[in-house]
């Protein structure tokens, strides 16, 4: 196979996340075309062979997308909804208003939130802002110049888990629901025309989320396309900025 179609939704995060797998295809000798997606594309994108490959999926939550004609190749890196705070704070469970003043959350964990209040009643009567990913770590920035004392609720990974901006807060019961696993899923009529060593080179690839992080840092802050971060990540030199 000399082409294939990387189809990944239209953040900063899966676009770097696209452009490293792209790095293993180019290695290959495979050629490279992206389609940006909207959540709401992706199954269409599959089913009508729009795109090849889908970086990524995250399970169990994007299960769906993994029917039949369809190969699930992958452990990228690992999702969770995360409490954290601009500095150190007991477990969430033994927080309440005096040691949190509000609640900032971006949009994608609203849902994850929404369900761990119901067994957090000290901070249920809390104020909420929910904040486009993209706005966050200007909006902490912000609380911490005003003195503010949020608790942050945020998927990692993000941008702003490459800053020293927050400490990750315990959650012991998993409040906010446990770690997923971002695969990719490719359609089966393209693997089987794909050499075997790239696609167990894709099933053994790992980023993680701490470069997933710096990833989505030197893109959506410092301005970097998403194939001149892959590069600096192939090259080593992401980490330990």
């Amino acid at each position: 196979m000399t082409q294939m179609t990387i189809g990944h939704l239209y953040t900063s995060l899966h676009a770097g996340c696209a452009s490293a797998v792209a790095r293993v295809l180019e290695a290959y000798e495979v050629e490279v075309e992206y389609v940006d997606l909207d959540p709401d594309d992706i199954e269409d994108a599959l089913e009508g062979a729009e795109v090849d490959l889908l970086v990524s999926a995250w399970f169990p939550r994007d299960e769906k997308f993994a029917g039949p004609g369809r190969r699930v190749l992958g452990d990228l890196y690992q999702p969770v909804v995360s409490f954290a705070a601009l500095s150190p704070l007991g477990a969430v469970g033994t927080l309440t208003s005096a040691d949190v003043d509000r609640i900032i959350v971006s949009d994608d964990s609203r849902q994850a939130l929404e369900e761990a209040l119901k067994q957090l009643p000290a901070l249920s009567v809390l104020p909420i802002e929910s904040i486009g990913e993209g706005a966050l770590i200007e909006r902490l920035e912000k609380a911490r110049d005003a003195g503010e004392k949020p608790l942050v609720v945020a998927t990692q990974p993000h941008a702003v888990f490459h800053t020293d901006l927050l400490t990750v807060i315990e959650d012991p019961a998993h409040l906010l629901g446990g770690e997923m696993s971002a695969r990719m899923i490719i359609r089966e009529d393209v693997a089987r025309q794909a050499d075997s060593d790239l696609l167990d080179e894709l099933s053994e690839m790992m980023l993680g989320n701490r470069v997933m992080s710096a990833l989505d840092y030197v893109i959506s802050v410092e301005g970097q396309d998403p194939e001149g971060a892959a590069e600096a990540w192939q090259r080593g030199r992401l980490i330990g900025r």
